[in-house]
């Protein structure tokens, strides 16, 4: 038997403040940019290269609503969701866009001008039952941050966050 995946896993810097619109049901639709950069080394040259991948990426409901409250330009975060391609013809050309649909945003901390140290981050996703979870991560190294993460009551979050 086979089975499929689609899934994709995203730490980087939001290239630009968060949009958020409306569904014709009033349902938030917030879009960003997301930056990942890899870099390396020549082996020959012992030059050091750098290059940015872009991703859209668009959250819905409760998600969209903590993207747009939370999440400014330059601040690090971790994204998972799925690829989903929309298609659409324009002048008798067909055009695709590939946008990253977001499950489970953590913010990482650590503006453009910050000191890159990761500060805790919260995110807000939906369970397969159809439920929000929250999850808290504080000092853990950002290659684990699945591992680390910790379910929490809402007693134990802080009065101050709002979700």
């Amino acid at each position: 038997m086979s089975y499929d995946l689609n899934k994709v896993m995203l730490i980087g810097r939001a290239g630009k403040d968060p949009e958020t619109r409306f569904t014709n049901n009033r349902v938030p639709v917030t879009s960003f940019s997301l930056a990942t950069t890899s870099r390396w080394r020549d082996s020959q040259t012992q030059e050091t290269h750098e290059e940015t991948e872009w991703h859209n990426i668009v959250c819905f409901g409760r998600l969209a609503e903590i993207a747009s409250e939370y999440l400014k330009k330059g601040q690090q975060c971790f994204i998972e969701g799925q690829l989903r391609t929309q298609s659409w013809e324009r002048d008798g050309v067909r055009h695709y866009k590939t946008d990253v649909r977001a499950k489970e945003l953590i913010l990482l901390g650590g503006g453009e001008g910050g000191s890159g140290q990761r500060e805790g981050g919260y995110s807000r996703s939906t369970t397969k039952s159809g439920t929000d979870s929250r999850k808290r991560q504080e000092n853990a190294p950002q290659s684990k941050i699945e591992d680390q993460s910790k379910e929490l009551s809402a007693d134990e979050l802080d009065d101050d966050i709002p979700f």
